[in-house]
């Protein structure tokens, strides 16, 4: 190889690795100055509270799919947990259960179905998508049967509070929720063996089976913890509307991956970056927000985040080229 062509080399990989790390905040930043210019109200500090509220349960959220597309799978069972998550939770509270105990309820509730998603996936080798999607009618299902159909209302202050509420620097209580997750699940996959063999299962199962990681344990494992996460988005969502609905949460699973994907998680597995998913959200975050306050009907907002994820996926193969 000559030196031209090392030179040549070299100077590719660096362009490739700064598009990889930097061109998303670069997108990022772009979209900011673009919406500041086109609405005097972006820049408000009113509108950055509310767009990390928007973005709180969508960062979370984003975290657990993160995990299981790293592994090899996908989630699709995102909107069910929060509604059953939400209809549990309401009707724990309504019928005057104790406020800790009736989130704790439904946060095993959403242990307990990523477990099973996990069991059924890696026990019966059956496909992630068809598993989770079964998932996801029954749960959807069994949350309008519990709830009769109809949303629950009336709910106490304290637990509105994280939904709504505000802490330090006026910050939304559901800004700290998602940083504590961001926190916690940034040491988990970064510097726990939970997250090494996600990536390693991820890569490549055989190999990662071969080497001694238990596949049945480990997948339920990340099943179980993205399920986790999903509830506490419930919590979010159902403490911010002051109501738990079975219908909650239609369709987020796209938008789930879209910022998963957006941040740089490969959908084959193998990689993911926590810091990545999080910039993924904050820019549907912002582009939804944006959208809003230029007066862009919901459905051409939909139009465009489907372009969005579109070029998302393209980047991606660029990139691994």
């Amino acid at each position: 190889m000559t030196e031209k062509t090392k030179t040549i080399n070299i100077t590719g990989m660096k362009i490739g690795t700064f598009f990889k790390e930097k061109g998303l905040i670069a997108a990022f930043i772009l979209m900011c100055a673009l919406f500041s210019f086109l609405s005097p109200v972006f820049l408000s500090v009113s509108n950055f509270l509310n767009i990390a509220l928007q973005s709180a349960a969508l960062i979370i959220m984003g975290i657990g799919m993160s995990l299981t597309i790293a592994s090899g799978g996908i989630d699709l069972s995102v909107g069910a947990v929060i509604a059953l998550t939400g209809i549990i939770m309401g009707l724990m509270l309504t019928a005057g259960f104790n406020l800790v105990v009736s989130i704790l309820v439904g946060l095993l509730c959403g242990v307990l179905v990523g477990a099973i998603n996990g069991f059924i996936i890696s026990k019966f080798k059956v496909t992630p998508f068809i598993a989770t999607l079964a998932t996801y009618t029954m749960l959807r299902a069994i949350a309008l049967i519990i709830s009769d159909g109809r949303p629950i209302y009336g709910f106490p202050v304290d637990f509105r509070f994280l939904g709504s509420g505000k802490l330090f620097f006026n910050l939304p209580t559901a800004f700290f929720i998602a940083l504590a997750c961001i926190i916690i699940f940034y040491f988990v996959i970064e510097h726990t063996r939970i997250g090494r063999n996600a990536l390693a299962i991820g890569g490549n199962k055989e190999a990662a089976r071969l080497s001694g990681i238990n596949l049945v344990i480990n997948t339920i494992t990340f099943y179980a913890l993205a399920a986790l996460l999903y509830s506490i988005a419930g919590i979010i969502y159902t403490a911010r509307l002051n109501a738990a609905e079975p219908i909650a949460a239609m369709g987020v699973e796209l938008e789930v991956i879209a910022a998963t994907v957006l941040g740089g998680t490969r959908m084959e597995g193998g990689y993911t970056k926590i810091s990545g998913t999080v910039t993924g959200a904050l820019v549907l975050a912002v582009l939804r927000n944006g959208l809003t306050l230029l007066g862009v009907q919901s459905y051409y907002q939909q139009l465009t985040i489907g372009v969005v994820i579109v070029l998302a996926v393209l980047a991606n193969q660029i990139r691994k080229k």
